[in-house]
C-alpha cells in the first residue's frame, strides 16, 4: 500500500487546477470531470467544495482577482481619471492571461470580501473628487462593463495572445465585402488593432463620465 501523502483537496487547489485547465480547454471544455481527473480524485469529491459549476466559476473569478491585485498598491495621489484608466487596463491585462478569461469573470460573484478593500478606496477617491456615491458606482461599473465586453469580443478573435481563431482572415473578409468599401476597411479596426481600440474606447468612456457628471 502506498504511503505517499496527497496534498489536501481544498477550494484553492481546485480553482488553481481549473484555471490551469481553462487555458487548455476553454470554458466550454472545462468540466468537473476533467478537473477531477487532473486532481486524481473522483468527480463527487469536488461537490464537497462546490455545489455546481457556477460556484466553481465564482471561485475561479475570485482567484483571478486575487492574482491581479497581489502586490499592487493603489496610488493615493491618483486622480479619478487615472484610477479608472489604470484599473481597467489592469483588468484587461489580467483577463487576457486566461483563455475565455472575460467569460469566466463576467457574471461571477466573488466568494469573499477581498475585493472590498480596493472597491472602498476607489469609491472614496471618486466621491472625494466630487461624484455622488451613485455617480461613482455608475462610473466604475460602466467602465468595468466596457472592459469585460471588449475582452469577450477580443478573445473571440484571439483566445490567447499568440492565437487567432479560424474565420477571422481580414483579406478574405475584405474580398467578401468588396461592394462595401468602408465596412471592408473597418475590419482592421474591428478585428486586429485591439490595444489601440481598447485605449481609445476607455478614453471615450472616462471623458464621457466627466462631461456627464460635470467633474473634471
Amino acid at each position: 500500500m502506498s504511503t505517499e501523502r496527497r496534498t489536501p483537496l481544498d477550494r484553492k487547489r481546485v480553482a488553481d487546477t481549473a484555471l490551469k485547465l481553462l487555458n487548455e480547454t476553454g470554458l466550454d471544455g472545462l468540466t468537473l470531470r476533467a478537473i477531477a481527473t487532473a486532481l486524481d480524485v473522483k468527480a463527487p469529491a469536488l461537490y464537497w467544495h462546490f455545489k455546481d459549476k457556477q460556484a466553481l466559476l465564482d471561485e475561479m473569478a475570485t482567484e483571478m482577482y486575487r492574482r491581479m491585485v497581489a502586490g499592487a498598491v493603489l496610488d493615493p495621489a491618483d486622480t479619478w481619471v487615472r484610477r479608472l484608466t489604470v484599473m481597467n487596463r489592469s483588468l484587461r491585462a489580467a483577463l487576457l492571461g486566461y483563455r475565455d478569461g472575460a467569460r469566466v469573470f463576467s457574471g461571477s460573484r466573488f466568494t469573499g470580501v477581498d475585493h472590498a478593500v480596493e472597491m472602498e478606496q476607489n469609491l472614496a477617491l471618486l466621491t472625494g473628487a466630487g461624484f455622488t456615491l451613485v455617480q461613482a458606482v455608475r462610473a466604475t461599473t460602466t467602465a468595468y462593463s466596457y472592459t469585460i465586453g471588449f475582452v469577450v469580443e477580443e478573445q473571440a478573435v484571439k483566445p490567447l495572445p499568440d492565437e487567432r481563431t479560424a474565420g477571422y482572415d481580414l483579406d478574405e473578409r475584405a474580398r467578401l465585402l468588396a461592394r462595401f468599401p468602408l465596412s471592408a476597411e473597418a475590419g482592421t479596426e474591428l478585428f486586429d488593432r485591439h490595444d489601440e481600440g481598447f485605449e481609445e474606447g476607455l478614453a471615450l468612456i472616462v471623458a464621457g463620465v466627466g462631461v456627464r457628471y460635470g467633474v473634471s
